[in-house]
């Protein structure tokens, strides 16, 4: 079992000074962080700046909205008191550069995988694009923090500059439901989830939708998240799992939040602190099958105001976790 580390900052103040002050008081690691190699390490290029930026002051005001509703919501954010190994297998280690990764299906996270293998691959992946989609998925080519021994994880955990990328709740769900749903080639999706929720949620299902599950209804898959049967049976695949229980922000204190809405400007940010900016960008291409915020205001437009509302209780610690606003679109009883 892994003990329970806290982040225990306070609110930031809205004055510039005061938060310059304060990123620089709430260095846990002291002045003086041991250089790797000769070189500063990515958590002294964040806590001890050369030069404070607006970015590293953004960064702080995420770590304490984070820290504020883990606080504030005590009880349903700390079901258990401590990790388990298992609980750490989305945490990918780079250790060339002393960093932690936690992986959201969904949040860029094939681009981060194929990043943290140039990172990692000693030179043996220079251009992130290179690497084909489903060897970035391949669990053998990154090693996560759950096969290291308790006390290799506690020193990692604690000396490691760790990050995520978050996303809209909802935008996130519907990019879930329409790649794994609406995709006639994945049919391991349709075959264990697809055929489960056209059983329990379609009245009069034909044969063929319960052999195949390669037709379910948006209005369906929420139907099926918000039943009380699905979470007793198994967790959510992780897709669809909510980030507070994929990366466990309340038990792991995160140095960095990044955000989908603001991708290529955190990415380039968390490379810059690792040393290797200079040579090494975060991949950005554009993609017309991105699901937008418009999106999915229409896939919600057919789903009741009670399931809308059943459906918000289930995500609403990452939207206040992560400060998205409840979507102008939804009708909450």
């Amino acid at each position: 079992m892994l003990p329970l580390r806290d982040a225990t900052y306070k609110n930031p103040s809205n004055s510039f000074l005061m938060l310059r002050e304060a990123v620089m008081r709430r260095n846990p690691f002291g002045m003086d962080i041991c250089c790797r190699k000769g070189s500063r390490s990515p958590l002294q290029e964040l806590y001890n700046p050369t030069q404070l930026s607006n970015t590293a002051i953004l960064h702080q005001i995420r770590r304490d909205q984070v820290t504020d509703t883990c606080r504030a919501n005590s009880v349903s954010s700390r079901k258990r008191r401590v990790l388990t190994p298992n609980d750490l297998k989305h945490l990918v280690v780079d250790e060339d550069h002393e960093m932690i990764y936690c992986y959201v299906p969904k949040v860029a996270c094939t681009n981060w995988k194929r990043v943290m293998m140039v990172l990692t691959g000693r030179g043996k992946y220079s251009d992130p694009m290179e690497i084909p989609a489903n060897e970035a998925h391949v669990s053998s080519n990154l090693k996560t923090l759950n096969q290291y021994s308790i006390p290799e994880i506690n020193h990692r955990l604690k000396n490691y500059m760790k990050f995520l990328f978050v996303r809209e709740p909802f935008e996130r769900l519907v990019s879930a439901y329409r790649n794994k749903f609406t995709q006639k080639y994945n049919t391991s999706f349709h075959k264990r989830y697809g055929t489960k929720i056209v059983r329990r949620q379609r009245k009069n299902a034909t044969q063929e939708a319960l052999r195949k599950g390669d037709d379910v209804k948006f209005e369906e898959f929420v139907a099926y998240l918000i039943d009380p049967h699905t979470q007793r049976e198994e967790p959510f695949n992780e897709h669809w799992q909510t980030v507070y229980s994929l990366c466990h922000p309340c038990h792991i204190h995160y140095d960095l939040i990044g955000k989908y809405e603001t991708l290529e400007e955190d990415s380039n940010y968390i490379l810059q602190l690792a040393g290797v900016g200079g040579y090494l960008k975060f991949p950005t291409y554009a993609k017309s099958t991105r699901t937008t915020d418009e999106m999915t205001t229409e896939f919600f437009q057919n789903i009741s105001s009670e399931h809308q509302t059943q459906l918000y209780e289930v995500y609403k610690l990452d939207f206040l976790m992560f400060n998205y606003s409840v979507p102008s679109y939804l009708k909450l009883e």
